[in-house]
């Protein structure tokens, strides 16, 4: 397992300040099963000793929620005394971070030198590294949507959209010009900082939302790396915002009434000549093409938890939303949950609609692998494609449509009770991502909100 996460040399480190000495501090960033990236800031001195030995970081940190709460179910605090871990950094991912500062991933690692088993970067690279096995290289790319809101929001109020260009957008601007013109100052000082870091990062476009952007990361046939950059690529933009006093979140659904932040996956699968096997006329899909989707649907209600892992997720899913509300797919059909792409014959990909922003990226590209290789490797058929409305056709119960988990805590049950994912992810991962989610779900219930008061308390 040690051999599937490489651990960056000394002399990449020493290499990088050698080419940027103004940086003084390093940001070591960790991605726990939660999601949320979480970490240490040390001073730039302090670097060799991580290039060396690692950073400890409490064994807790690997299953604490998204509120960074300790998970006393999982048995992975009390029972072992919350020992150390090391956190090792990964090749490549040194980069300049702002003013003064780099970042570096990390993965964590035993006291004897291997992998923790639930690291999330070492779960990926377990999965792409059985379809490598057998002969497919995955080539993967994600999309994440965002909003831009103001900072200073009151205790128990609603965010606002941030006042940009003078004004606050109050309509869709769906693909507006003057949208990005209003975030022009952002967006270049966003830009700017990817290409110091080496990130990425292309098209900007302004969403369906007020206030939402959306900017594309370039494919790469490494999806470990295709989650670090997601991660940096979080980082950054919050970072960007901080510095024009606004506030970027990746919330799932921040809005009642306007679309939420997916994060769309793109797959193809390369063969060792790097030939796409999903290569084929539009509208004519292949039999491999056919069968990731089928692996896809199959895979899918146990899934659903990975895409969806927050209370606030669910509240994507609705009728006209842009975000599917039934397993189906379909050719160039952005209601589907699989969106077989246009363009031609050689690029032919899907795009995975399900996944929100808020989902961790590690986990996310491991359970869309996942379902890939299980279609191919088992031929599935993944039925008729929808052709027209997904919303009309699911609520038609149309046969090629099928239902998704319609709440947080359905998911999570389909994920523990899962018969797929345990054979790729590992079952002891799965398992403790099902009790951190299952903590939440407590703490999250335990929490009157408002909206009991304005229904209950003179109703009841």
């Amino acid at each position: 397992m040690t051999s599937l996460i490489k651990v960056a040399a000394p002399a990449e480190a020493q290499a990088f300040l050698a080419a940027h000495p103004d940086i003084a501090f390093v940001d070591i960033i960790f991605t726990g099963l939660s999601g949320t990236s979480r970490g240490k800031r040390i001073r730039v001195h302090e670097l060799e000793a991580l290039y060396g030995a690692g950073r400890p970081l409490p064994v807790s940190i690997l299953v604490a929620d998204v509120t960074g709460q300790d998970c006393f179910d999982t048995g992975l605090v009390w029972e072992n005394g919350d020992s150390d871990r090391f956190a090792r950094p990964a090749p490549g991912t040194l980069v300049p971070a702002g003013p003064g500062r780099a970042a570096v991933i990390t993965s964590l690692f035993e006291t004897d030198g291997n992998v923790c088993d639930i690291d999330c970067r070492a779960v990926l690279a377990r999965v792409a590294a059985r379809l490598v096995a057998d002969g497919f290289i995955p080539v993967v790319a994600c999309e994440l949507e965002f909003h831009l809101l103001d900072r200073d929001r009151a205790d128990g109020q609603p965010p606002r959209p941030a006042r940009m260009g003078g004004a606050r957008p109050a309509t869709h601007g769906t693909y507006g010009l003057e949208e990005l013109d209003d975030a022009g100052p952002f967006l270049a000082d966003l830009w700017a900082a990817a290409d110091a870091a080496g990130l990425p990062l292309e098209t900007a476009i302004s969403e369906y939302g007020p206030g939402q952007m959306e900017l594309t990361l370039k494919y790469r046939a490494d999806p470990l790396r295709v989650a670090d950059d997601v991660v940096l690529y979080k980082r950054l933009v919050k970072q960007a915002a901080r510095r024009h006093g606004i506030l970027a979140s990746f919330m799932a659904k921040p809005f009642a009434d306007a679309a939420g932040n997916g994060m769309h996956l793109h797959v193809s699968i390369n063969d060792a000549a790097g030939d796409n096997i999903f290569a084929s006329p539009v509208g004519a899909p292949n039999p491999p093409l056919l069968h990731a989707i089928g692996g896809l649907k199959a895979a899918l209600t146990e899934s659903f938890a990975v895409f969806a892992p927050n209370a606030n997720s669910y509240r994507r899913f609705r009728v006209g939303s842009f975000a599917p509300v039934a397993a189906s797919w379909g050719m160039d059909n952005r209601t589907t949950s699989f969106r077989i792409t246009a363009g031609p014959d050689q690029s032919r990909h899907i795009e995975h609609r399900i996944a929100g922003a808020d989902a961790n990226p590690y986990l996310a590209l491991a359970a869309l692998l996942a379902g890939v290789h299980h279609g191919l490797a088992h031929r599935i058929d993944p039925g008729p494609p929808v052709i027209g409305d997904g919303y009309a056709a699911a609520a038609a119960d149309d046969p090629a449509t099928a239902a998704l988990p319609g709440d947080w805590f359905a998911a999570v049950g389909a994920l523990a009770a899962g018969t797929i994912l345990p054979a790729y992810l590992g079952a002891t991962t799965i398992a403790m991502f099902a009790s951190v989610k299952r903590t939440e779900q407590e703490r999250y219930m335990a929490v009157v909100p408002p909206l009991d008061h304005d229904w209950y308390l003179a109703n009841a």
